[in-house]
Order: structure tokens, then C-alpha cells, then sequence
């Protein structure tokens, strides 16, 4: 997958580069390089050019290696969320940012403000020349208007007007019923029929003088010179449309309030594992708590211990008196059963945090996987460390021990699988099993077999003897983040963050049953005598019927 992205990335970059080389082209046989703008252009796109189809060049032949970070499907909490970066991760970047860049570029060269090129000087030449007439200067629109016809007999000192008010431009373009009105003009003359207008002026074509004595008041203006515009009475508002009617939707009813119970879990449920006598249960949390349940009396028994940091791990040793517990505190703790004592703690140190813990059969040994890719071998029994096996290049995500405790898998968040021997801590086989990691891995009764569940949302079971792919099992919408298979070694139980569970037959691939929570991710599951269980996100431990059907509380959370 990484190989086609980056063949596909290279497909991409050269593109661009021809793109550049293009404009380089086009710009040498239009423009020139006059002017030293022009010249900075041609010189970026040539050089942008050249780094990309250098880049182009270099992830097709696969010399940038990399290693993209795994998506949304990776846990939603802990250290297996996060990654460290791989390859040439800064180089990647430059050659993958750098083009981007230069895409960016040629937009804005295409599209910006810039200065006019020659090519377009002669679209404001052709644009002057559509008006020859028009003033250099001047706005056309701008020129005077017409003088109105002036009458030929004498105008009222009072009642003369500047010419610059004459053709003020406001006055001009004034719509008629907000002509304006000279302060000083009086009145139409008002008759005694119902006020219409007097008969002065009926005649415009009068044109000789009328002489009026010195003390004689100035004649009205007659109705050529000022009218009055008619009162306009507004338009009448259209009375407003009826609201449609609505049908509004009643709310749906509250959701049922969870059980709870003070001792329960406080956060997500992430590991669960029954006791060899089936009567009891231990629980891992990122709460930081182990609690040890039993079923039977379905109460708590107790909490058997707390880490510094969240608990990844909890199993009981074959003796039924003896657990192991772990966590991101980098510690593997024994611990009593009957009163939770420490009897020992097994450190990693700097290699990191416990993502999963795995024991064998015999409870002998036992085989850790952490945050930093290293796998650790410890002898219980010794109290002591057997082999560091690096390898990993990422964070491991589950670990398993074969049924006769002398070999190991090992799964890392990219989905790389590593088979070991136990006793001498040499790699015996590595492939490529999944395109995000397997979280859930467990050894078949036979030892040959391997069964993976992974972020690509798939189960696998593995031949060990050639690593080849022997079925799938498809069905789940997210991370398979846990498995775990029955006794007799007939049935699987997957747990997955799309808030199922799932039972599947594993002579024939076939899925038995759906368990859906309805309540989010499901992160552990494990099989008990005739029920299933599950624990997950929101904090408790359920039991469904092995038949399928709907599920119920045997442990609730804390109350929140």
C-alpha cells in the first residue's frame, strides 16, 4: 500500500514539474525576460520544476521511505495511540511540501493582482480608443448638461438662482417629486374654485413686457416656472402571508439511566480473563485499577492492586493463587490472589511501558511487548530477564505465547508480525500481516496456527509453518481490538471499537452471532462456563448468552 502511494505521489509531483516547465516555456516565447519581475517568475518556476520532478523521480524509485502514522482505527487512549517517526521523515516532507507549494504559485501567478504583461497592454489601448471624442481627462458622464430655454421677460432679483446651482449635478439626476424648491418663490396662486392654479401664464407664447409700478408687489411665478410635484402617497403594505402551518416531532425519551455501583470501574474496561476454575474474574482499566470478581456471587472481591499509570494486563497464573499484572508504568507486578500483596515487580525500565502481557502454559515465563518495539522474555520463576528482542520499528500492539511455552508472536501498531524462539530469543519468521496493527493475537490448541485481529477491521488465521494467509474472517466495522478463543478451540469471540462483539465458527469462517452493546467500543472480551464477556468503554462487564440475544450488567461502572 505505502509502494502504490508513493508511485502515486510521484505521478503527482511530475505534473507539476511539466506544469512549471510549461510556464517557463510560454513565458520565454510571450514576455521575455525584460524586466527583472519577469525574470524572478521564470527563475522560480524553473527551479520549482526541477525539485519536482527530483521528487517525482525519488518516490518512484522508492529512495524516501517512510512510514505514515496509523489512522483513526489505533486505540482512542494510551501510549499505542501514539507513534515515533520512521524513515526520512523530514526529507519526505520537503520534497512533498515543496511542490505543494509550488502549485499554490502557479495560482496566484495566473490568477493574481499583478502588473500587466505585454500581452495585455493592448486591452487599454483598444479601451481609449472606443471614445476618440470624449475629453483626454474626462469622464464622459461628467460633462455639462444642457442649459433649460431661459424666458425672455425679467426674473425677480429673489428669485434668480447662480448658474452653478442651475446644473448641479443633484438637481439633475433628482427624480420629480423631489425636485427642489427656491426658498423665496411663493406660492402658486390659489383660486376660489377649489384651489387649481390662477390663469397667469396661460399663454407661454406671450412675449411682450408687462410693466409694473416700483411699489407694486412681485408678481406671482407662474406655473411654467416652479410646480409643485403632486403628492405621492405610499404604496400600502401587503398584509404578510399566514404562517404554514407545522407539525413539530416530539422528542424521543430519555435514555434509560446506567446502572452503576461504587466499586465498579471509574474508566474503560481494557482487558478481562476468567480464573483456570472459571469462578472468578480479573479486570484491567485505565483507571489504573486490577480488580479481581466473582461471578458466581457477581460482587467484587477486591481491587487487587493499583499501577502508576493505566493497567494494560491481568492473568492468572495456572496455580489459581497467583496473578500478573501490567501497565504503561513499565511494570510487571506479581501479586497474591487472597489479599493482593506484592510478591515481586519486574521492571522494563527503558523499554517502556507494558502494552500486553502474554505467560505460558506452564506459568514459567512470560513475554512482554511495549511502547518503544521491544519484546522482553522473563523467567517468573527466577525473577529475572531472558532476552531484549528488538526488531520493531513501531509500537508493539499484542503479544501471545504458543501452547507449549517455546515460542512467541508479536504485532506492532503497522502491522508487522514476528514469530520467536522464547528459550534463545531468535527471530524466527516476520511478514507483513495487516495494514494497521493486530491488537488481538492468539495461538490455535495446535500451536501451528496464528489468529490476528487488527485496525484494518479484519481477523486472520495464519499458517505458522509458511506465513501464509490460511482464512479471513470479515464482519466488523473498526478496530478488532480483542480476541479469544473457547476451549475446545471451535469457537472465536472478537471484540471491536465499533461497539460489537462477535462469535464466529472457525472450522467455516462463518459468523454465529452479533453482540452489540449499543454503549461504544468494545475492548476485551474472554469466555466463561456458558456465557460470554465483554468490557469496553463505558466501564462495565457484560455477559451474553452464547447463543446470542441481548446482553446484560454483570459489573457496573462507577457512577460518574
Amino acid at each position: 500500500m505505502n509502494r502504490f502511494t508513493d508511485r502515486l505521489l510521484a505521478v503527482f509531483l511530475l505534473a507539476i514539474g511539466m506544469l512549471c516547465f510549461t510556464r517557463v516555456y510560454l513565458a520565454l516565447g510571450s514576455e521575455g525576460t525584460g524586466d527583472a519581475f519577469a525574470s524572478v517568475r521564470l527563475a522560480f518556476f524553473a527551479a520549482a520544476g526541477v525539485i519536482s520532478a527530483l521528487a517525482a523521480l525519488l518516490f518512484w524509485t522508492g529512495l524516501l521511505p517512510g512510514r505514515s502514522k496509523p489512522g483513526p482505527a489505533a486505540p482512542l487512549f494510551g501510549r499505542g495511540a501514539e507513534t515515533q517517526p520512521g524513515g526520512r521523515p523530514r526529507l519526505r516532507k520537503l520534497f512533498v511540501i515543496v511542490p505543494f507549494l509550488t502549485v499554490l504559485a502557479l495560482v496566484a501567478d495566473q490568477f493574481g493582482p499583478w502588473p500587466e504583461q505585454p500581452q495585455d497592454a493592448g486591452k487599454s489601448l483598444t479601451a481609449e480608443q472606443s471614445a476618440p471624442n470624449a475629453p483626454k481627462g474626462e469622464d464622459v458622464a461628467s460633462a455639462p448638461a444642457p442649459q433649460p430655454p431661459v424666458a425672455s421677460g425679467p426674473v425677480p432679483p429673489e428669485a434668480a438662482v447662480a448658474p452653478e446651482a442651475a446644473v448641479a449635478p443633484e438637481a439633475a439626476v433628482a427624480p420629480p417629486e423631489q425636485a427642489a424648491v427656491p426658498a423665496e418663490a411663493a406660492p402658486p396662486p390659489q383660486s376660489d374654485n377649489g384651489g387649481q392654479s390662477g390663469d397667469a401664464g396661460a399663454d407661454p407664447g406671450a412675449g411682450a413686457e408687462q410693466v409694473q409700478p416700483a411699489d407694486a408687489p412681485a408678481p406671482p411665478a407662474s406655473p411654467t416656472e416652479v410646480a409643485l410635484a403632486p403628492p405621492v402617497s405610499p404604496p400600502e403594505a401587503a398584509p404578510a402571508p399566514a404562517p404554514p402551518p407545522q407539525t413539530v416531532a416530539p422528542l424521543p425519551p430519555a435514555p434509560l439511566p446506567r446502572p452503576t455501583q461504587p466499586d465498579g470501574h471509574r474508566k474503560h474496561v481494557v482487558w478481562l480473563a476468567v480464573a483456570p476454575d472459571g469462578h472468578s474474574i480479573l479486570s484491567a482499566s485505565t483507571d489504573h485499577t486490577i480488580k479481581l470478581w466473582d461471578i458466581d456471587g457477581k460482587r467484587l472481591i477486591r481491587t487487587l492492586g493499583v499501577h502508576k499509570d493505566m493497567a494494560r494486563t491481568a492473568l492468572f497464573l495456572p496455580d489459581g493463587e497467583r496473578a500478573l499484572t501490567a501497565g504503561d508504568d513499565g511494570e510487571i507486578v506479581l501479586r497474591q490472589l487472597s489479599d493482593g500483596a506484592v510478591l515481586h515487580v519486574f521492571s522494563s525500565g527503558q523499554n517502556g511501558g507494558v502494552n500486553k502481557l502474554a505467560i505460558s502454559p506452564d506459568g514459567k515465563r512470560a513475554v512482554s511487548g511495549h511502547d518503544t518495539g521491544r519484546v522482553i522474555a522473563w523467567d517468573i520463576e527466577k525473577s529475572s530477564v531472558l532476552h531484549v528482542m528488538p526488531g520493531h520499528d513501531w509500537s508493539i500492539s499484542g503479544v501471545a505465547v504458543s501452547p507449549d511455552g517455546t515460542r512467541a508472536v508479536s504485532g506492532s501498531i503497522e502491522g508487522t508480525l514476528k514469530l520467536w524462539d522464547i528459550g534463545t530469543g531468535k527471530q524466527l519468521r516476520s511478514w507483513h500481516g495487516h495494514e494497521r496493527g493486530p491488537y488481538g493475537v492468539v495461538f490455535t490448541a495446535d500451536g501451528r496456527h496464528l489468529i490476528t485481529g487488527s485496525g484494518d477491521y479484519t481477523i486472520k488465521l495464519w499458517d505458522l509453518d509458511t506465513g501464509r494467509e490460511v482464512r479471513r474472517l470479515e464482519g466488523h466495522s473498526g478496530t478488532v481490538y480483542a480476541v479469544a478463543l473457547s476451549a475446545d478451540g471451535k469457537r472465536l469471540l472478537s471484540g471491536s471499537l465499533d461497539g460489537t462483539a462477535r462469535l464466529w465458527d472457525m472450522e467455516t469462517g462463518s459468523e454465529i452471532a452479533l453482540f452489540d452493546s449499543r454503549s461504544g467500543p468494545v475492548y476485551a472480551v474472554a469466555f466463561a462456563a456458558g456465557t460470554l464477556l465483554t468490557g469496553g468503554y463505558d466501564r462495565t462487564i457484560r455477559d451474553w448468552p452464547a447463543g446470542g440475544g441481548d446482553g446484560v450488567v454483570l459489573f457496573a461502572g462507577a457512577p460518574e
